[in-house]
């Protein structure tokens, strides 16, 4: 039986991210390979004009009111 496990190392052990179902003192053989990040691809042009100008405004529910200010209609 072959699977693949993702544990963290915390300096001394090897702990799994997840339970597994093995057998206690069970003898099993464990290959450790680095997870290797996936490649960021690069942002679309016309996203990064986007982020260039955002701007935080210090209205915290900005997102939940929007119709507030942008058109002066009641909070809700």
């Amino acid at each position: 039986m072959t699977r693949r496990v993702e544990v963290v190392y915390d300096g001394e052990v090897l702990r799994p991210l997840a339970p597994l179902d093995l057998q206690p003192n069970g003898r099993y053989r464990v290959t450790i390979a680095a997870k290797i990040p996936k490649p960021r691809r690069k942002m679309p042009r016309s996203f990064r004009r986007i982020l260039a100008r955002a701007r935080d405004l210090g209205i915290p529910d900005l997102a939940e009111q929007h119709d507030h200010y942008l058109y002066g209609l009641p909070k809700r």
